[in-house]
Formats: C-alpha cells, sequence, structure tokens
C-alpha cells in the first residue's frame, strides 16, 4: 500500500493564543488554538501540528491541562511540541491526547532522550524537530533554542544520529524561510530525506500549492507543514490536497 501524502497546518501558540512572524520571530496574533482546531476539523486536515513555542524558553514543562483541552476537541492526529525535556513529558502528553511529541532543543543537548523516548513508547510517537539556518555561503546549521542558539551541526548528520537513536519522524524546518512565503528549502530536504528511512516532513517557507508539489517531487518529502499560507491567505488544506491530487500525489480527500 502506498503511503498517502500529508498536509499538515502548524499552530504556534505563544503565551496565551496562536501567533506568526518571519524567521521564527513570532509576534503577530492569529486567533485561538481550540477555535483554529474546530475550523481544521471541518476542514478534514490529514494531521496537525501545536507548538508552545515559549515553553523551551522559559524553561517550563508542557503544559498538560492545555493539551488535554486542545486534544478533547481534535478529531485528527496531532504532534505536539515544546518544553519537552525528559521521558515523562513525552509520556504526559500522550496520556492526555497527544499522537505524537516533537522534541528539538533537549534531544540535542541529550540525545540520549530519543531513545529513552522511543524505547518507552514507541518510535512511532517520536518526532526530532530540526530546525536549519542556511548561511551566506550555502552551509547549513542546525539551530536549537526556538531557533535562536548555533549548534555547529549538520542538519543531515543529525538526521542519520536521530533516526539511528530511534527517531520515528523528522520535522525539518527552514528558519530563514519561515513566514517568508518564498517556498521551501527543497535541497535541504532533498539531502536529509536521501540521509534517511523514515518520514521527513518539510516545513518552513510556503507561500502556494506549487511549493508543496516542489518539495514532494524535487525534495522527496513525505509530508508538508505550513502554517502563514492557510493563517494569512484564502488557500485551505483540503484546496492543497486537490492541486497535489491534479499532480499526481497521492492524497487522502
Amino acid at each position: 500500500m502506498t503511503v498517502k501524502i500529508r498536509v499538515m497546518p502548524t499552530l504556534l501558540f505563544r503565551d496565551v493564543g496562536l501567533v506568526k512572524g518571519v524567521g521564527f520571530d513570532s509576534w503577530r496574533r492569529t486567533g485561538s488554538a481550540l477555535q483554529a482546531i474546530k475550523v481544521y476539523n471541518m476542514r478534514e486536515v490529514d494531521e496537525l501540528v501545536f507548538l508552545d513555542i515559549r515553553a523551551t524558553p522559559d524553561g517550563r514543562a508542557p503544559d498538560f491541562a492545555q493539551v488535554d483541552e486542545l486534544a478533547d476537541e481534535c478529531f485528527m492526529p496531532m504532534t505536539v511540541g515544546g518544553g519537552v525535556r525528559n521521558p515523562d513529558h513525552i509520556g504526559g502528553l500522550l496520556a492526555v491526547g497527544a499522537d505524537k511529541v516533537a522534541i528539538n532543543t533537549a534531544a540535542l543537548a541529550r540525545p540520549k532522550l530519543i531513545e529513552e523516548g522511543a524505547l518507552r513508547y514507541g518510535a512511532q510517537c517520536i518526532v526530532v524537530s530540526i530546525d536549519v539556518m542556511r548561511h551566506a555561503d550555502g552551509r547549513a546549521e542546525v539551530l536549537s533554542d526556538c531557533g535562536k542558539k548555533p549548534t555547529g551541526r549538520d542538519p543531515v548528520e543529525w538526521a542519520r544520529e536521530a533516526e539511528a537513536l530511534g527517531a520515528g519522524e523528522i520535522l525539518l524546518t527552514s528558519v530563514g524561510r519561515d513566514g517568508t512565503f518564498s517556498g521551501y528549502d527543497v535541497p535541504l530536504t532533498r539531502a536529509v530525506v536521501d540521509a534517511v528511512g523514515i518520514p521527513v516532513i518539510a516545513s518552513g517557507g510556503c507561500g502556494s500549492y506549487q511549493h508543496m508539489a516542489e518539495v514532494l517531487r524535487d525534495g522527496k518529502a513525505d509530508a508538508v507543514a505550513a502554517a502563514s499560507i492557510f493563517h494569512f491567505t484564502e488557500q485551505t488544506p483540503r484546496q492543497a490536497k486537490v492541486y497535489l491530487k491534479e499532480q499526481g500525489f497521492n492524497v487522502r480527500l
């Protein structure tokens, strides 16, 4: 059976509501998380990504009560991230309704967290989020701490290591393209996809359905995540999938 391409809206939560910006500088309010989930329920999206972007900088744990409330209203698989620092945090999020847990900064600081999470809860629910900045010379570098801290790590090597430790998926985000509507980093996506055998979700820069088709076809991504295109334009996940189906991609309608 051929695996279907997934279109995944991303919800960035900060303080009291959803936000979006450019290059990980997310300041523009976009509404309520609960309301957004209800809208996406009606639009029958494949999966949802919910990231609390202040949890890690503030040094706090995930808000389990909030995720519990959102999961009660969410009728699609939901990946949750932000503030996850140990296996108990992973288990706590899964217990309140998350289907998968995204880990980023804590995994870079202590890669064994990936292995511990995969062994305890199964690789299928461990998503390693990799934020990447391209330098002027074209070199790609992994960033931690919500895109603020250079790590000196190569994204392809880190993706390989994450897979070896037990990651079930990679959420690959281009920090420089985030919120710019300029398209995904296709060469970066292709390099990571070619290096691993687990699904890679492309994120950062989507401004059109054509951009999705490009990163799926040329970047060989398994799924596409997007935020601004769904917050600030009339384009929808449903229309995206109709377009992708017309382009020959295997999507669920």
